[in-house]
């Protein structure tokens, strides 16, 4: 029971599928911030609003949070995006290369080189391509 579930958590789509969705997350949390502390400080100033503290610009004399450009908070958003980021790649993608380095696969490396179609500029052309498979335009060959 423990491998079949070992053997499912080890697939690459599972982990890769696991990295997305915990950048999506943090992604969500800087975006949430750029919308609470850029664009409804913008919004409010258009219409009024209280006062609001913190490292940023009061849009409106005499308003308040609502009016507050607030980029602390904006700032220690991204710096948590970096941070978040660097944790899940330290704590779940390097130990997940050096397993699955150790089983003989490659993971979250560099992609496979392609060439450019200069007729219908596909990029996903096989380097030792001569024609298209889109259009089946003559393509050359590479020169190493």
């Amino acid at each position: 029971m423990l491998k079949g579930f070992r053997n499912f958590m080890m697939r690459g789509d599972v982990v890769v599928v696991a990295v997305g969705l915990v950048t999506a997350l943090a992604f969500s949390n800087l975006v949430k911030a750029f919308t609470d502390n850029i664009i409804n400080p913008l919004i409010a100033a258009a219409q009024g609003g209280v006062k609001g503290p913190g490292l940023g610009w009061q849009l409106v004399p005499g308003g308040g949070n609502g009016t507050f450009l607030n980029l602390g908070a904006f700032i220690s958003a991204i710096i948590y995006f970096i941070i978040f980021m660097a944790v899940v790649y330290f704590v779940i993608v390097m130990p997940y290369k050096f397993l699955m380095a150790r089983i003989g696969k490659a993971v979250f490396g560099d992609p496979a080189p392609t060439k450019t179609c200069p007729q219908c500029l596909s990029d996903d052309l096989n380097p030792a391509a001569t024609r298209c498979k889109h259009c089946s335009a003559e393509i050359g060959r590479a020169t190493a």
